[in-house]
């Protein structure tokens, strides 16, 4: 929560800014003190993104559109280094074979 409590302290920083400029009728400094309340709210959905899981989703697109060399998905064998599988043995069966029913 590091960056969104940067953009808060922004914004009221802002505030107390406008605050003393109101009070003190400051005509030059309003401008000051709006752009960096605004600032401050324009950070703010960003420092939520960076905080939560903005840093994940970026990593991620880094990697999906690197020219490196891509894992495999799953962690299971690939057709190369595969065990062949086992012939099953027939069945032998005292049972009549099955007639195909109309």
């Amino acid at each position: 929560m590091r960056y969104t409590k940067a953009a808060l302290l922004v914004f009221g920083l802002g505030l107390m800014i406008g605050f003393v400029v109101v009070v003190g009728e400051f005509p030059q400094w309003e401008r000051a003190a709006s752009f960096v309340m605004a600032l401050g709210l324009a950070l703010l959905p960003l420092g939520l993104f960076a905080d939560s899981r903005g840093i994940v989703v970026l990593r991620w697109i880094a990697l999906r559109f690197s020219r490196g060399k891509r894992r495999p998905k799953h962690g299971g064998r690939t057709r190369s280094n595969a065990r062949p599988r086992k012939v099953p043995l027939r069945a032998t069966s005292s049972r009549a074979p099955r007639r195909a029913r109309f």
